[in-house]
Parts: C-alpha cells; sequence; structure tokens
C-alpha cells in the first residue's frame, strides 16, 4: 500500500543505457536523496502522540482513547475499502454515498490523495519488489516500512510511472477534487475534526484531545498501513505462490483490517476480500463491504472461486495451506470434477 507526504510527482524520460550496471552504478542509485520535511514531520506527529498517550493514561482520559480506537477503525476504511479495494483494485463498485464517505475517511487518513495512493499502489502490484516499486522490499524492512517516504522517487518509479493506466481516476470529478485541494481538505479532516469532536462533545481539554485523537491516530494507523508493505513481504507463509514476495502475515492482518493476507492479494488482486477467509474478526474490511452491500451502497463484489484458489495453491504454492481434497463414490458423484468427467475415456458406447 502506497503512502506519501508528496501530492504530485515529476514524471521524467529517459531511455535504458546500453552499457552493463556496475556496483558502483548501483551504490549511487541507492543513495538516500533526503527529504528533510518529511522526516521532521514524521519525527514531531511521533513525539506528540507518545505524548498524548502518557497524558490520556495519565489523567484517566478513557473517553478520548475510546475515541481514537473507535474513530480509528472507521477512517481505515478509507484506505482499505476506498483507496485499496474499491479505488486501486476496482474489485468491487460504490454508488455515490459511500463513495463520499470512502473519500472522507481516506482524507482523514492522511495517506495522500487517492490520485497519488493509486498510482503508487498500481505500481507496487506491476513491478513488485523490483527498482520501480515506489516501496522495493528488498531493500530492507526500514526501507519499505517508512525510508521510501523519506527519499525522493528513484528513475525507475518516476519512469514506470507513465504506464500505468490512471484514466478512471483522472476522469472523476469528485476524486480530482479532492487531489487538487487535498493539502487544506487533509489538515481539516485529520487534524481539526478529529480534535474539536472530543473538546465541544464532552468538553476535553484542547491538547490532549489533539495528542491522541488525532496525531496518535494517525500515527498508529499508518505504522499498520506501513507493516502491509515491510512484514507482509517479508515474514510468513507464501501458500497460494512461492515464487513472490509477498505472504501471508496474521498479525498484520489484525493490525491492518484484513490487509495481510497478501500472498493470495497479490495472486489475485481483484478479490473484493484480499483473502481466501470469510472471518470477519481477522477482515474487518470485508464485513464493512459486506455490511455495505446489504444496504445497496455496494455491488458487483468480485471473488475468486474456491476450485480456481485450490488449483493455483496446488501449482504454485509453498504446501502451508491445507487442501481438502474431495472424495468420490463413482460417476455421477456431484463432487465430481468437469474437467474429470470431460476427460474420462468411454469404450464401447452403446448406439
Amino acid at each position: 500500500m502506497s503512502l506519501a507526504f508528496h501530492s504530485h510527482i515529476e514524471i521524467v524520460g529517459g531511455g535504458k543505457s546500453s552499457q552493463p550496471e556496475t556496483n558502483e552504478d548501483r551504490k549511487r542509485k541507492y543513495e538516500w536523496d533526503i527529504v528533510w520535511r518529511n522526516i521532521i514531520a514524521f519525527i514531531v506527529l511521533h513525539v506528540l502522540s507518545f505524548h498524548g498517550v502518557y497524558v490520556a493514561l495519565r489523567d484517566w482520559k478513557i473517553g478520548i482513547l475510546l475515541f481514537a480506537y473507535a474513530y480509528g477503525l472507521l477512517v481505515a476504511q478509507g484506505i482499505t475499502a476506498g483507496a485499496h479495494r474499491l479505488w486501486s483494485h476496482r474489485s468491487y463498485k460504490a454508488k455515490l454515498p459511500l463513495r463520499i464517505l470512502l473519500l472522507f475517511f481516506q482524507t482523514t487518513a492522511f495517506q495522500n490523495s487517492v490520485f497519488v495512493w493509486v498510482r503508487d499502489h498500481r505500481m507496487h502490484h506491476k513491478f513488485t519488489d523490483t527498482d520501480a516499486d515506489p516501496h522495493n522490499a528488498k531493500r530492507g524492512f526500514f526501507f519499505s516500512h517508512m525510508g521510501w517516504l523519506f527519499v525522493k522517487k528513484q528513475k525507475e518509479v518516476k519512469e514506470k510511472g507513465k504506464v500505468i493506466d490512471m484514466t478512471d481516476i483522472t476522469n472523476d470529478p469528485i476524486l480530482m477534487f479532492q487531489h487538487r485541494y487535498y493539502a487544506p481538505l487533509m489538515l481539516i479532516c485529520c487534524f481539526l475534526i478529529p480534535t474539536l469532536i472530543p473538546v465541544y462533545l464532552w468538553h476535553e481539554d484542547l491538547y490532549p484531545s489533539f495528542a491522541m485523537a488525532a496525531a496518535f491516530r494517525y500515527i498508529f494507523s499508518v505504522h499498520s498501513t506501513w507493516l502491509v508493505n515491510s512484514a507482509a513481504h517479508i515474514y510468513g507463509m507464501k501458500p497460494y505462490d512461492r515464487n513472490i514476495g509477498p505472504t501471508e502475515n496474521k498479525l498484520v492482518s489484525h493490525l491492518a483490517c484484513g490487509e495481510g493476507w497478501h500472498n493470495y492479494h497479490h495472486v489475485f488482486p481483484w478479490d473484493y476480500k484480499t483473502s481466501e477467509l470469510g472471518n470477519y474478526r481477522l477482515n474487518l474490511t470485508l464485513a464493512f463491504i459486506d455490511l455495505c452491500a446489504k444496504f445497496g451502497w455496494a455491488y458487483d463484489l468480485k471473488t475468486v472461486p474456491h476450485e480456481v484458489v485450490t488449483r493455483r495453491a496446488l501449482r504454485t504454492g509453498d504446501g502451508s495451506r491445507k487442501i481438502r481434497i474431495k472424495e468420490i463414490w463413482g460417476w455421477g458423484d456431484e463432487d465430481m470434477t468437469i474437467e474429470d468427467t470431460e476427460a474420462a475415456l468411454i469404450i464401447n458406447k452403446s448406439q
């Protein structure tokens, strides 16, 4: 998943050199061209968030703690159900009320505009764990977790940005309005509104309300998302495709509302569940989308048949997926596959 403080990317062209890349070239390519404003902003927000937790616990401000947790779960849907499953992968469709709600939550999450988020995430899937991946996990845990936000984008990332089809996003006037006015909208949604809610509804003090409901909620949220880029590309099993970097990570799924089933997701990125499981406890975003579907707000939900998943796991998985092979009693059993039926050789057919 993609997070960034920059609202725009400069696309620069350039052909490939005919000379082979040397070790010195690679060393120079991976030098960190630091963006100091991002580092300073993250340091300040981390300090404020941890101090906010201290103040909330010291003064026993349970109301702010509960509000920050509940509001954080709602805001997370702007990333998981919105920027990720709806707009990046188009794994389902949403009617206008749901799109507006998800856009508000996504703006509150402060993980860049939908346009930038979707572009970076589609690049991550097209060029996973390569130099064109904005948060290439092969450059280490820290880089894929948050270090990629502290440096300017590599040339490969800028060049490959040209090949990503973004017409569905640029043709959406609501999304482009958010992209155009992202900075002021983000400040209002991410920091002002969650700060003022406890102040005006139950008369909390301004500073602890800001530090806990805004700063800490934001920091906890982005670290949970970053773990999908880092931990879920390093630690875990690969039951669906052992040849790719993404893994299945239960802890990340808990923290990121069901986004940690990452090996499955990279194999079947169009599945709105982002997992084979139908367990709401390990995939809160699935529960949210299914609830919206009951109200008619979400529709055309795309998923993958069990048989297709099983065949892929048998062909490329690492063997960690428990596969139940259906036994049959003979010809005509309802569990007999179409493939077996069509492949059967019938000799001496009756006329």
